[in-house]
């Protein structure tokens, strides 16, 4: 560039520079963004013999699967079926998010999302769910177990906590009537379910919804059962509440129809210690 004496002088423009500079953060900005992406992704870990069948081309056998999804759901589970030697783990799931981490008593994160399979039956799978999955996490994970499993005549039955205070109605809510179920099922299901239907404008969330929608979009037949609580942690009587729903389920799932002070002990004290105000 010449100035008005003539003089010729050297421009410097930080266009350039910029430009550099933007690409190189645009391309760390992608970098990072496929690393979270790489360890978001859901994984599934199957025992050798689940392994090597799906490496094999052949899916999991099954008739009956139970998903519990939250603390009484999963707890409810643990104390009224797991607790007989009649179940091996046999799989988890790794999730890591914002909001993964493990919860009172459990060791891992592995412990937050486990698969177990009846002895004798092997065509009953159950799934325990007590962490969090992210809403850009429902649909992988929702695709990769049901991948696992084959469809023919399958059912599904999912156990889902929710707070009472999420419960829309006119009507008023007696201490009494709570803890209590609400259900939703997809089109294929012929059962009849064993309280009322999940009333307008009330909606399913979460996982929950992520199964039933699949299971609606791939004919499967599915039944979602909600327990609204007015309690936060693990509570026996919420616990109960879920009896009816597996009930049905007859020689499918032996329940334990009164499980020990004992058992219950395990999976409500630390919490129960935890949530009073008084102590």
């Amino acid at each position: 560039m010449a100035t008005f004496f003539g003089e010729v002088l050297s421009v410097y423009s930080r266009a350039v520079e910029e430009d550099d500079e933007e690409l190189d953060e645009n391309e760390e900005d992608e970098q990072i963004r496929k690393e979270l992406e790489g360890k978001r992704e859901v994984c599934l870990h199957w025992n050798p013999e689940i392994s090597e069948a799906l490496s094999s081309g052949n899916k999991c056998q099954c008739s009956d699967f139970i998903l519990a999804v939250g603390d009484n759901a999963a707890r409810f589970v643990s104390a009224y079926i797991l607790t007989s030697a009649n179940w091996d783990k046999v799989g988890h799931a790794s999730v890591w998010n914002e909001r993964s981490r493990p919860f009172t008593g459990q060791m891992s994160e592995e412990s937050a999302c486990v698969f177990y399979r009846h002895k004798d039956n092997p065509s009953v799978l159950i799934c325990q769910v007590t962490c969090y999955i992210a809403e850009d996490q429902l649909f992988q994970w929702t695709e990769k177990v049901f991948d696992c499993l084959q469809h023919r005549e399958l059912k599904v039955t999912v156990l889902s906590d929710s707070s009472v205070a999420d419960y829309k109605t006119a009507d008023y809510l007696s201490d009494s009537s709570v803890p209590f179920l609400r259900s939703l099922h997809t089109t294929n299901y012929s059962g009849l379910p064993i309280c009322p239907s999940l009333e307008q404008p009330n909606i399913v969330t979460g996982l929950p919804a992520a199964v039933l929608n699949h299971c609606q979009v791939h004919h499967i037949a599915a039944v979602v059962y909600q327990c609204y609580s007015d309690i936060i942690g693990p509570d026996s009587v919420t616990m109960e509440t879920y009896k009816p729903a597996l009930t049905k389920l007859g020689k499918s799932i032996q329940l334990d129809s009164s499980p020990s002070t004992d058992v219950f002990r395990k999976f409500v004290k630390t919490t129960d210690i935890q949530s009073n105000l008084y102590i």
